[in-house]
């Protein structure tokens, strides 16, 4: 089992997801991960960016909008992370949010759900 499933939900944000993604690269560097992505049915060229510029991604694509409840449960689904991580497409990791994070839920077993500090583009 790997330490950390990180799930994205796609539709039409090309350029967003491909800054997301980069980011989580950059920033994880301590654990294993997988990244599982769901696509629903961009038009915007989102799937084949992602298989020519993270291949090793998971790539779910679906043939319409499933939503973003269905399509996190694919991801789920298919998932072997020991926790899950919902990140969307326009979020940025920064530093080692992502390891402090995954030690907060190592360091506290009764928690069931946690969230990062979210900050906006102007803090």
């Amino acid at each position: 089992m790997i330490d950390l499933s990180v799930i994205i939900v796609s539709w039409n944000v090309q350029d967003y997801l491909a800054a997301c993604l980069e980011s989580v690269y950059s920033g994880i560097k301590k654990f294993s991960f997988e990244i599982i992505i769901v696509d629903n049915n961009s038009s915007d060229g989102s799937a084949a960016m992602v298989k020519e510029r993270f291949p090793a991604v998971v790539l779910i694509e679906n043939r319409d909008n499933a939503g973003f409840s269905r399509a996190n449960n694919q991801a789920v689904a298919v998932s072997t992370g020991e926790f899950i991580l919902a990140l969307n497409p326009d979020t940025l990791v920064l530093n080692d949010a992502l390891g402090a994070l995954l030690g907060f839920m190592r360091a506290h077993v009764d928690a069931g759900i946690a969230a990062p500090h979210i900050r906006d583009q102007e803090c």
